[in-house]
């Protein structure tokens, strides 16, 4: 690993862990609750404790001045909620624009099972060759997603396996993927590869139901998280930040993260 990359690799984690909140929903679904004031949210968040943030390159200059010194993740494809098919995601930059946009990593999104796979999978390893050649780390986003996966049957873990192991193949410094509902088939998942995993949020749940999930995740041997809705979208983004980083930096339970943040979890 070149000294560069191993430099912004920590600047988006602390100690080989990662609270990453991406925040480029905006070209997914638009200017939801939490991305509007964009620059609001991301000062709460790094407050809370967050590593790095998140966004599309045209979303770079709201994040510097209100960061606090937490890094700066530069997201190069996207699709939107509204178009013929999500799953679909088109490049939206190259690692020179992250460069210019002061990035300190660059991400990438894979639905691997999908139609739209071979495409992607090209995509991945040409931003993974032109980050090498810069010394920009990679985080990929290896979902299992197609016709074919389904969360509910009993070998989802295996194909979330072969999505993280297929981001190493393929040139990533950390893979980002969904979390398989439990510590253990989680396990599996976490030793297809040799990289750092982190796990999606999904959707927004409860308090609980998210310190609950990313303390499942780091018993498994996560390296933490990349977390957004449930974060980003929360009535206190500051307080659930701080709650997630103590389970990820401080190794604290859901109910001592909660009570850190003054979140209200049951016992």
């Amino acid at each position: 690993m070149s000294t560069g990359k191993h430099a912004r690799l920590d600047r988006i984690g602390t100690g080989g862990r990662y609270l990453v909140v991406p925040m480029d929903h905006g070209i997914t679904l638009g200017a939801v609750k939490g991305l509007k004031d964009i620059e609001s949210t991301i000062d709460a968040i790094t407050r809370g404790g967050a590593d790095s943030i998140l966004t599309q390159k045209g979303i770079a200059g709201r994040v510097h001045d209100n960061k606090n010194d937490a890094g700066y993740i530069c997201h190069l494809n996207g699709s939107t909620a509204i178009g013929p098919d999500e799953n679909d995601k088109r490049q939206t930059g190259t690692v020179e624009d992250a460069v210019r946009a002061g990035a300190d990593a660059v991400s990438f999104h894979i639905n691997v099972g999908s139609i739209y796979e071979p495409d992607q999978i090209e995509s991945l390893a040409e931003v993974a060759t032109e980050a090498e050649r810069l010394g920009m780390p990679v985080l990929a986003m290896t979902y299992a997603r197609g016709p074919d996966i389904d969360p509910a049957d009993d070998d989802y873990s295996e194909a979330v396996g072969h999505a993280v192991r297929l981001g190493e193949e393929l040139g990533a410094d950390v893979v980002k993927t969904g979390y398989t509902g439990d510590a253990e088939s989680f396990q599996h998942v976490v030793e297809s590869t040799s990289l750092p995993v982190v796990i999606a949020g999904g959707s927004r749940g409860t308090d609980q139901e998210t310190l609950e999930m990313v303390r499942g995740a780091m018993d498994a041997g996560a390296a933490g998280v990349s977390m957004g809705r449930s974060i980003f979208q929360h009535d206190d983004p500051e307080a659930i930040t701080t709650g997630v980083a103590a389970v990820i930096h401080d190794d604290a339970t859901a109910e001592e993260a909660a009570r850190e943040a003054g979140l209200a979890v049951e016992a």
